[in-house]
């Protein structure tokens, strides 16, 4: 099956598209890559939706990529005595180490590290940012605050810190059991949540050990103020718009998108934008005027992917969701101005021979109008090079390792294809042709241009350039 589109499309699982038939309904309608929450979905469900995922995916003959979500530190105060508060703007609330019930003057704040590094002056967001309290004095058993905005609060409502910077990691114990099991499920993704700084992926990477990429969401101003590390040390990125508006103005947002997605792209690493892309779909068949905009500036930017949250996860229409986000990305990508738009952000490639490579088999394809970048790839290291060129040809990724191909399901414009590896260089080229022939992107009397590393199976060598007509 051969998509219309290049950037591609990440559907969260959920309890209205968890069953089989309905997983492959929905890869079918233009999911490239499905998400397990891991904040809703135990290890038993995980197991069995990975499961379900690779039925659909021998079914249908096409490397389809998972990730696993994993929840992060969720901050949270305790319980009030009346379950509820009502508070009025200006007037004094206290954050406490006592456990015993809340009420309108103070509430338990179960996180001791919170009490620690808050400092007076800075704020702390309630409910998703409801309530807006700034805190004047902090001596580590309790913060007190003044009330900015807002007046409701109640039970186990989260807590943003915008301003501070918590002395933890960003995996907690849950997270260390979701991500041993989700690797020994086999996910191709683990997405970290609130990374606020590079030192945070450290124990993510020792605990997979190559058995699954890692994607670093930027939902936190921490992690937007050392964007550059993070990117260096991460293997994709997302740009996690739901917490980074609670905790950043919300003005903000649509230019740190930008930011985000430029500078993951330079690195040649995967971006993905999300949250409320289709948001009103839970509940109606179409979206809004404004999400189809919404869901377009992120394929104009050159988003790797887009991402379905509760639209495809719990809401009515899973599957016209889907359907909508692959139409709007066509019809984005068919427009005469998308071609210029994606060059303009092209940017210089890095000194290596990949690169180098990588650079010119998109302009060779491109000024001979060639019908495909075939790219020979185990690590999907060369996959990654061509695909940061953002070439106006279809880019087909060749690799005998399954994993592999599965992790390139998230990259802008790869059609992966499991083959057995090429024993000579004849061979790579009649490979090379023929699947390109097989898979809809040349006919016979069509050229294709071939990225590949000699000697053949050595990683990370690409040095390699053929031109090659297909029989």
């Amino acid at each position: 099956m051969r998509r219309s589109r290049k950037v591609k499309i990440l559907a969260t699982l959920g309890p209205a598209s968890s069953e089989e038939h309905m997983i492959k309904r929905l890869f079918e309608a233009g999911a490239d890559v499905f998400r397990i929450n891991m904040s809703h979905a135990d290890h038993d469900l995980m197991r069995t939706l990975v499961g379900r995922i690779r039925n659909v995916e021998r079914e249908v003959g096409r490397p389809i990529g998972i990730l696993a979500d994993l929840q992060g530190p969720k901050l949270r105060v305790g319980k009030f005595a009346n379950g509820a508060e009502t508070l009025t703007v200006g007037q004094t609330f206290t954050l406490d180490d006592d456990p015993k019930p809340g009420d309108s003057t103070r509430v338990y704040l179960p996180h001791p590290e919170i009490l620690k590094a808050v400092q007076p002056g800075h704020h702390l967001l309630i409910d998703d940012g409801r309530l807006r309290l700034r805190a004047v004095e902090a001596d580590g058993k309790k913060i007190v605050c003044t009330v900015v905005s807002g007046t409701k609060i109640s039970d186990r409502k989260g807590v943003s810190l915008p301003d501070t910077d918590l002395p933890v990691g960003a995996l907690t114990a849950k997270d260390r059991k979701d991500l041993d099991a989700a690797l020994d499920a086999g996910v191709d993704w683990i997405a970290l949540s609130f990374i606020q700084r590079p030192e945070d992926l450290a124990e993510a990477r020792k605990i997979a050990r190559g058995r699954a990429l890692l994607l670093s969401k930027i939902e936190k101003p921490q992690a937007v103020t050392r964007l550059a590390e993070i990117i260096e040390l991460s293997d994709a990125l997302m740009v996690a718009r739901g917490d980074l508006g609670v905790e950043m103005p919300l003005e903000a947002v649509p230019g740190i998108q930008k930011q985000i997605t430029r500078a993951a792209r330079k690195a040649g690493k995967p971006v993905v934008v999300a949250t409320q892309m289709l948001e009103s779909m839970i509940s109606a068949p179409v979206p809004t005027r404004a999400e189809v905009s919404d869901v377009s500036i992120a394929v104009f930017e050159g988003a790797d992917a887009i991402m379905l949250s509760a639209e495809s996860a719990a809401g009515d229409y899973p599957v016209e969701a889907v359907a909508t986000m692959n139409a709007i990305a066509e019809q984005v990508e068919r427009d005469p101005l998308y071609p210029g738009i994606i060059n303009a952000q092209r940017s210089e490639p890095e000194p290596t021979g990949a690169d180098a490579i990588s650079l010119a088999a998109r302009e060779i394809g491109e000024t001979l109008k060639l019908s495909a970048i075939v790219s020979y790839t185990a690590s999907g290291a060369t996959g990654l090079r061509a695909a940061r060129e953002r070439p106006q040809l279809p880019i087909i990724a060749l690799s005998p390792v399954t994993e592999t191909t599965r992790r390139l399901s998230l990259v802008w414009g790869i059609h992966c294809v499991v083959t057995e590896d090429a024993y000579n260089l004849d061979d790579m080229v009649d490979r090379a042709c023929r699947i390109a022939k097989e898979e809809g992107f040349a006919k016979a009397g069509d050229r294709i241009i071939i990225m590949a590393g000699v000697p053949l199976r050595t990683p990370g060598a690409t040095n390699m350039l053929r031109i090659a007509i297909v029989n």
